[in-house]
C-alpha cells in the first residue's frame, strides 16, 4: 500500500486539528434517470465538512482512478479547502465503503485521525441529489426524438462532402416557409481540413454583415469574437469523436474514417451568443436543411463541380421523422444557387476587376528597375514568401489548383522548396495567363542586384518562362537577416531536391486569409527549377535611376 513519505506526515500533522467529523465518498456524476454511464461523465470525489456544513473538497476523475484519487481530494480538502474553511484535519472521517475505510487506515496512521464507516452520510447523500435535479433539468443537445435522424442527415452531409464543390461565398438559398422561417442561406466551411461544416444564416444581411466585418483592418482576437458572436445562424460542425483536449499535431478530419467523425450542432445570435442546443423546431428546420441539401449536391455535383457556379435550382419534398407530431408529414423546399450574390460577396473581398485591369495596364507600362529585368509579371501589391511544402500536402495542391505544370520531382528531405505569391483573384488569373503564354515557367533564381548611386545591395528574385524572359517578384537587400536566414534554408532544400522548386499563385489578398491561404485559395503550381546566379550567367543586375519630371 502507498503511504506518505515522512515529511508529508510531519507537514499534514502540523495543521490544526479541530474538532469536526468530516464525511468522504466518490460517486459517478450522473443521474439515476440519465442513459449515460460513468465513463464518459467521469466521478466526483467530496469531502465535507459535516460539523460545520461545508465543502471543503471536491475533483471529478477519472472512473478508472484509483484509491490514491481520494487520498488527494482530502489532502486539498486540509492543505488547501474552498472558501470558506481554513487548513485543518479533522478528528475523525467517516466514509460509506468498507474498501475505502480499510484503504484510509493505513494511509492515515500516522495523523491521529479515526477512519469510520456508515452506510448513510447525510450531508453528501443531500449533495449528490442536488447535483442529479440538475442534470435532470439540463436539456439535451438535440430533441431525443429527433437526435438519432439529425446525425444520420449530418453524416450524409459528411460523405457529400459540399466544401470540395462549393467555397464560402458561394451561397446557396434554401426556401423553407414554415416553423417562422422564410429562406435560409448555407455557406460551406471546409478549409484545408482546419473546420468542416454548414452555416445555415437566417438572413442574408447577418451573412453580409459577417464577411464585412471579418475583413475589417483590424484582426484582433475580440474584434473576430464579437464578429462570430453576431451571427444568426443554426450551423452543423464536424469534430475527431475521440478529441481530447491536450494540444496534438493537426489531424484532417477528411483522412479519419467515418465511425470517427462526430456531428455537432448549434445556434448563434446577436442576443443569444453561441448555443449547443437545438430545441424542437430548430431540430426540425436543420433537419430538412441538411436533407434537402444532400439532395441538391447528388443532383448537381457535376455542373457545381465544374469550377464556376452556374445559376441552379431544384424543388424536393421532405418527408419529416416519423417521430415528428407535425399535422403534416412532408415540407417543400427549394434550393438554389445564388451566383450574384457570390459575386457580391467576392467583391466586398476585394476582388474588384475593373480596377485590377487598370492597374495592370499601369504596371506593364512602368520601367524596370533593373537592367535585363521585366516587373510586369506580379502586382507590385503582392503578398510574398520563400517557404516549404510537405510532400502529402504537395499532392493535395496537384490535385486541387486549377493549374498544374508538373515536374520530376523525386521527394526527397522534408519537402518542396516554393515561393508563394498571394495577390486578388483576378490578378492571380492573369499571373497564370502570362505565364501559360510564355511557354510555362521553366526556372526560379535568385541573382546578386547593386545600387551604384546609394551602394545598397540586393538579392533579387527572378522568375525565367520558358521563352528565356526574366521577371522580377522580389528585391531583398542582402543583409537582411530574415532574409538571409530563409534563403539558406531555400538553397538546402532545393540541394536536397535536386535543384527542384515550385511556384505558387494564390487568390485572397484582401480576405480573412490574407499571408495564410488556405488549401482553397492556391490557384496554380508551377514545377520549376532552381537556378543559381552562376547557372544564370547574367552577372550583378544594376539599378536603373528613376527619372523625375515636374
Amino acid at each position: 500500500m502507498t503511504s506518505f513519505n515522512r515529511s508529508t506526515s510531519r507537514r499534514l500533522r502540523k495543521l490544526t486539528q479541530i474538532p469536526s467529523v468530516w464525511e468522504g465518498d466518490r460517486r459517478p456524476l450522473s443521474s439515476p434517470t440519465q442513459h449515460s454511464d460513468s465513463e464518459t461523465k467521469g466521478e466526483c470525489i467530496l469531502w465535507v465538512d459535516g460539523t460545520q456544513g461545508i465543502v471543503r473538497g471536491m475533483d471529478v476523475v477519472p472512473p478508472e482512478s484509483g484509491p490514491e484519487a481520494i487520498v488527494r481530494t482530502l489532502m486539498r480538502a486540509m492543505e488547501n479547502p474552498h472558501s470558506p474553511a481554513k487548513p485543518a484535519r479533522p478528528q475523525r472521517i467517516v466514509v460509506r465503503d468498507r474498501e475505502i475505510q480499510f484503504y484510509l487506515r493505513g494511509v492515515l496512521q500516522d495523523l491521529d485521525i479515526a477512519i469510520d464507516y456508515s452506510p448513510d452520510l447525510p450531508l453528501i447523500d443531500e449533495l449528490f441529489r442536488g447535483f442529479a435535479e440538475i442534470l435532470d433539468s439540463q436539456v439535451p443537445e438535440l430533441p431525443p426524438q429527433y437526435a438519432k435522424a439529425l446525425r444520420e442527415k449530418a453524416l450524409a452531409i459528411w460523405q457529400a462532402a459540399p466544401w470540395e464543390l462549393l467555397e464560402e461565398q458561394q451561397i446557396l438559398s434554401i426556401e423553407i416557409n414554415k416553423w417562422d422561417v422564410g429562406t435560409l442561406y448555407a455557406s460551406m466551411m471546409g478549409m484545408l481540413g482546419m473546420e468542416y461544416g454548414v452555416l445555415l444564416y437566417r438572413s442574408e444581411d447577418s451573412l453580409k454583415h459577417f464577411r464585412a466585418t471579418i475583413l475589417r483592418e483590424d484582426e484582433s482576437q475580440g474584434h473576430l469574437e464579437e464578429a462570430f458572436l453576431k451571427q444568426d445562424c443554426l450551423f452543423l460542425t464536424f469534430e475527431h469523436a475521440d478529441e481530447t483536449d491536450e494540444e496534438e499535431e493537426f489531424e484532417d478530419l477528411a483522412k479519419l474514417p467515418l465511425s470517427e467523425i462526430e456531428p455537432t450542432f448549434g445556434n448563434i445570435h446577436p442576443l443569444e451568443g453561441l448555443r449547443s442546443v437545438l430545441y424542437d423546431e430548430e431540430a426540425l428546420i436543420v433537419y430538412v436543411a441538411l436533407e434537402s441539401l444532400n439532395r441538391f449536391i447528388r443532383d448537381h455535383r457535376r455542373h457545381l463541380g465544374s469550377g464556376s457556379f452556374p445559376a441552379l435550382s431544384r424543388r424536393y419534398r421532405i418527408s419529416l421523422p416519423d417521430s415528428c407530431d407535425e399535422q403534416t408529414k412532408s415540407v417543400a423546399i427549394t434550393v438554389s444557387s445564388m451566383p450574384e450574390l457570390a459575386a457580391e460577396l467576392e467583391e466586398m473581398a476585394g476582388y474588384e476587376d475593373e480596377e485590377d485591369s487598370e492597374d495592370e495596364e499601369i504596371e506593364s507600362e512602368s520601367t524596370p528597375m533593373f537592367r535585363s529585368l521585366r516587373d510586369d509579371l506580379i502586382p507590385e501589391d503582392s503578398f510574398l514568401s520563400l517557404g516549404v511544402v510537405s510532400w502529402e500536402m504537395l499532392e493535395y495542391l496537384r490535385q486541387g489548383v486549377n493549374y498544374h505544370q508538373a515536374g520530376e520531382i523525386k521527394p526527397v528531405g522534408d519537402g518542396l522548396p516554393v515561393i508563394l505569391i498571394q495577390t486578388s483573384r483576378p490578378k492571380a488569373k492573369t499571373v497564370i495567363e502570362n505565364i501559360e503564354k510564355a511557354g510555362g515557367l521553366k526556372a526560379i533564381c535568385f541573382n546578386p542586384g547593386a545600387d551604384p548611386f546609394g551602394g545598397d545591395r540586393y538579392d533579387l528574385g527572378l522568375l525565367q518562362t520558358q521563352n528565356g524572359e526574366l521577371f522580377l517578384f522580389g528585391e531583398f537587400l542582402d543583409d537582411d537577416p530574415v532574409h538571409v536566414e530563409a534563403r539558406k534554408k531555400w538553397n538546402q532544400r532545393c540541394k536536397n531536391t535536386k535543384g527542384y522548386c515550385g511556384l505558387i499563385i494564390a487568390k485572397g489578398l484582401t480576405g480573412a486569409a490574407r499571408g495564410n491561404p488556405q488549401l482553397r485559395d492556391m490557384m496554380a503550381l508551377f514545377e520549376a527549377r532552381s537556378l543559381s546566379p552562376k547557372d544564370l550567367g547574367i552577372g550583378t543586375l544594376q539599378l536603373m535611376p528613376q527619372l523625375q519630371f515636374e
